[in-house]
């Protein structure tokens, strides 16, 4: 089956109990739960990792391309607006990258309305807490 690696940065660990007024109380394995099982509806595999480590994410990005995976959903968490080096390894592998966030980053602080991370991924879906994960695969899933 054709996988979907789902790529997760710092701090999404904590999703659960971290500021539920803005990430909500879904936990990351709630999370992989519903991805999983949509996945299989939709006759995908998930692998699902989370670092606190930016080189990790730059790693799993070229690894997802070895691996042949058919998209990355990618939520860089705070390094969406200050990674040079994840962007250039989105911009370096042909696998298309859905950039994904849980709240909407331009109802937040100026710091957060710019992404380097949107500015190389294929696209965006963001503030739907965590549904942007499954809508996210919906359109991977048409890859």
């Amino acid at each position: 089956m054709p996988t979907i690696f789902v790529l997760n940065g710092p701090n999404l660990n904590l999703l659960g109990t971290r500021e539920p007024e803005v990430y909500g109380s879904d936990t990351l394995d709630d999370i992989a739960g519903r991805l999983e099982d949509r996945a299989r509806v939709l006759g995908l595999e998930i692998d699902l990792r989370q670092s606190n480590h930016e080189g990790h994410l730059v790693d799993w990005l070229h690894e997802a391309q070895a691996s042949d995976a058919r998209a990355v959903l990618l939520n860089a968490g705070g390094f969406t607006h200050t990674s040079v080096a994840i962007h250039d390894a989105i911009k370096a592998v042909r696998t298309p990258v859905i950039e994904v966030h849980l709240s909407n980053p331009h109802a937040r602080e100026p710091f957060r309305h710019t992404s380097l991370v949107g500015q190389a991924a294929r696209g965006t879906i963001a503030g739907f807490g965590a549904l942007s994960y499954l809508l996210a695969l919906e359109a991977a899933a048409r890859f």
